[in-house]
Formats: structure tokens, sequence, C-alpha cells
């Protein structure tokens, strides 16, 4: 076996998301609203003059793909970690190898760090200077939302770039694709794939590419060759290779259902609500869709007029997660049952988007002086830090100004009369408030 054939089995090897994954920003699937001809990201990977950034969004949606395409593209060095098992010396040898790049060949270091929200405070420090200085060039990949996971630090000298789900089209596409590719994918295979197969696998994949051609793959190397040896791959392969049953209804009945399912737990009807979440469960709907919109709704919907409403649905969900379907159904149609019987008020979103609208147009920071942080500023900053009221001298609430002086007059959050909202009512007015 020559040099060539080891390269090429090698290459076989790989699992088909690996073999697939683009080299170019031309074969780059999705993401259109940061790649795009003329984005800023894009002219910056064209111009070797990428800074420091985080690439966040859900799994499977090409982060650590355009990650390796800045690689191709430089013509500096690469270093890749990954922060599960990445210490403080490797980040210091990384840094010192920056160093000798910029010092003895004037070339930039890319540091590529997969599931950067995993770095601890230690190992962010290690690397913040040479960030600050330019001596490494971060590049980030998290799943996890960086500006509450990671060290405010690190995201404030980067840019973030949030990632979209992958659409069905864009997974169905990529499929196809593979289906055809000769050089990295299964196109010497005489594989055929059925419409309905693609587009079960493309729904259940969730917008995750990595997952679409996992089960692509399992369903292609376990179905039986026909006589004439094809390889044909049906919507019972495609169910079985991504263990997730067919929905039994159109997709227009799927958003039907799921519409009538959220308006039946605003509408305060129990019956309705726990028939169309079973509907779309056994129908081959993920659970975990489910207990996310009743989340949500028990803070649109109930919120202050039964705050355990949110506890009750999060409880659920967690149980879902921990435990698993269909033991979580149980827990799951508890929660439906009482965010449906619960009090209802919608005072909670009024609030938020009121809040929303002014923080987008009034856009006041100028925050009064005595709630600043007093642990740095002028003398004048901390002498008036004096002036804060602590609520707790004073038996847990004294008036005082809180919000900026555009703005003080604001009421975002009025208590309706509905459940819980009749005590909170009652105690603003022993407190004095509007």
């Amino acid at each position: 076996m020559d040099l060539f054939d080891f390269n090429n089995h090698e290459q076989t090897a790989k699992p088909l998301a690996e073999r697939m994954r683009a080299n170019t920003l031309d074969d780059f699937i999705g993401q259109e609203h940061i790649v795009a001809k003329g984005s800023l990201l894009r002219r910056a990977i064209a111009t070797d003059r990428l800074g420091s950034c985080i690439f966040w969004g859900p799994p499977g949606c090409g982060k650590t793909t355009l990650a390796n395409i800045v690689a191709l593209a430089t013509s500096g060095e690469f270093i890749k970690l990954n922060a599960v098992n990445a210490g403080v010396a490797d980040v210091k040898k990384a840094v010192e190898t920056a160093r000798e790049n910029l010092k003895l060949y004037n070339k930039r270091t890319y540091l590529l760090l997969d599931e950067c929200h995993r770095f601890n405070k230690t190992q962010s420090d290690s690397l913040l200077p040479a960030i600050e200085q330019g001596t490494i060039i971060f590049i980030g990949s998290t799943t996890e939302n960086p500006y509450a996971a990671m060290t405010p630090a690190i995201v404030s000298r980067c840019r973030v770039f949030e990632f979209k789900r992958l659409t069905k089209e864009d997974i169905i596409g990529a499929l196809k694709a593979a289906l055809k590719s000769r050089h990295k994918g299964l196109g010497k295979q005489n594989i055929v794939a059925d419409e309905e197969a693609l587009e079960h696998i493309a729904r259940v994949a969730g917008g995750d590419l990595r997952t679409a051609y996992n089960a692509l793959e399992l369903a292609a190397l376990t179905t039986e060759p026909s006589c004439e040896g094809q390889v044909r791959i049906t919507l019972a392969d495609a169910e079985q290779s991504i263990q997730r049953k067919a929905l039994s209804y159109n997709e227009d009945s799927y958003y039907d259902f799921l519409s009538a399912f959220c308006k039946s737990l605003r509408g305060s009807d129990s019956n309705a609500a726990l028939y169309y979440a079973m509907r779309l469960i056994e129908g081959g709907c993920d659970p975990m869709l489910v207990a996310r919109r009743l989340v949500v709704h028990s803070a649109e919907d109930v919120g202050m007029a039964d705050p355990r409403a949110l506890q009750m649905a999060t409880s659920a969900m967690y149980a879902l997660e921990k435990i698993g379907y269909p033991e979580a159904r149980i827990p799951l149609a508890e929660a439906i049952i009482y965010v449906c019987e619960a009090e209802k008020s919608n005072s909670v979103v009024e609030a938020m988007y009121a809040a929303i609208a002014d923080a987008k147009e009034v856009r006041d920071d100028n925050v009064p002086p005595y709630l600043k942080d007093n642990s740095y500023g002028s003398k004048e900053d901390k002498a008036n830090s004096g002036k804060y009221k602590y609520p707790h001298n004073y038996g847990g609430y004294v008036e005082q100004q809180y919000l900026p002086d555009s703005l003080k007059d604001r009421i975002y959050y009025t208590p309706k009369n509905n459940g819980y909202e009749n005590e909170v009512k009652k105690i603003r007015e022993r407190k004095g408030k509007k």
C-alpha cells in the first residue's frame, strides 16, 4: 500500500460529517446573516484581518467549520485547543509559541478554543494579556451564551457572532450534496434516498447538520442493497437511523396543533392543552419542544398572578431532561394542568416590552451617583456613594430614585387584580409605591 492509498483510506474512515466539512466560504452552509458577500466577517477573513471573536450558537450549525475556514485562509499560524481538557500550561505554551511566531517570523497566531465557556477564571486570566496585546487572535466556539457563561474580561475584548440553527432546507440540500459527492460523500456507493426520508432527517435534526449527516450515514451503512446493488433509504430507514418516528400529521397540522396548545394554555383549558400536547408528542414531536413552550407561557400568560407556575414548568422540563420520556410525561402533564388552572396575568410581558422600548429609544446611561460602583472613580463619586440609603436600615424599604433622571417617573410593571398580584398590590400600597 503506497502513501496515496493510506491517505485515501484515512479519509474514508472519517465520519461523513467530518468529510463533508466545508473548506471555503463558498461551500459554507447557512449563517447568511454573518457570512454573506460583503459582510464584515467575510471581508475580515478575506483580508486576513480577523480580530479576536467568539462564535456562539447551537450544536452542528457551523462554528468549528467556520473557524477551520479561517485557519485555511490565514497566512498565520493556527493552534487548536479544547477547553474541556486544556489547562493553564497549554494556554501558556500557546502564548509562548505565538510570541515566537510574531518575533521571529512576523506571523500572527490564531488560537481556536472549542467549548470556550468551560474555561475557568484562572485559565482565562492566563490568556487575557495575550489577547489584549494582540499576541494571539482568539477564536472561541461555544454553545453557551458567552455573556453569561464566560469571563466578562475575555468577552469584552472579542466580537461575538451569534450563529442560528440551520433551516430544514439547508440540511436537505447538504444531505443531497453528500449523496452526490464522490470525493467526500457517498457518491461512489450507488445510494438513493426518498425525499420524505431526507425531509424527516432534516426536521428531526433540529438544525444540527452533524446529527443529520450521522443519521444519513448510519442509514446508508445498515440498509441492505437491492439485487442491482443499489441502496435505497426509505422513511422507515430514516426513522430508525435518527431514532424518531415521522410525524403522523403534515407540517401545517403540526403548527396548528402547536398554536392550539399555546392558546389553550392561555385560555385556561387544561383538557384541550393536554390533548394537543399528547397529540403532538404521540405524533412524533419532541416532548422537549412542548416543555419549552410551557415554560415560556408560564411566565408570559400566568406571570406574577402565580409565580409558582414557572417553577412547575421548569421542574417538568428538568424532569424530562433527566428522566426522559415516557416517565417524564407525568410531571409534564401535571405542569400543563397547573399552568392552565392558574390565574392569568400578562403584566410581566407588558412591563418587559415597555422597558425594552425605553432601553432602545431613550438609552439614558446616567446612573444616579449613589448607585454607582464606589470601588473606583473620583473622590466626588465616592462621596456621592455615601448618599445611598441602605434599605435594610429602614426596615427593608426606603423610597429613593433608582432610574436615570429622564426615566425617573416611568412605571413599567403595574400589578393586575389576578391571583398573587393582589398580594403584590397590597405590599406596594404598604410601602407607598405607585
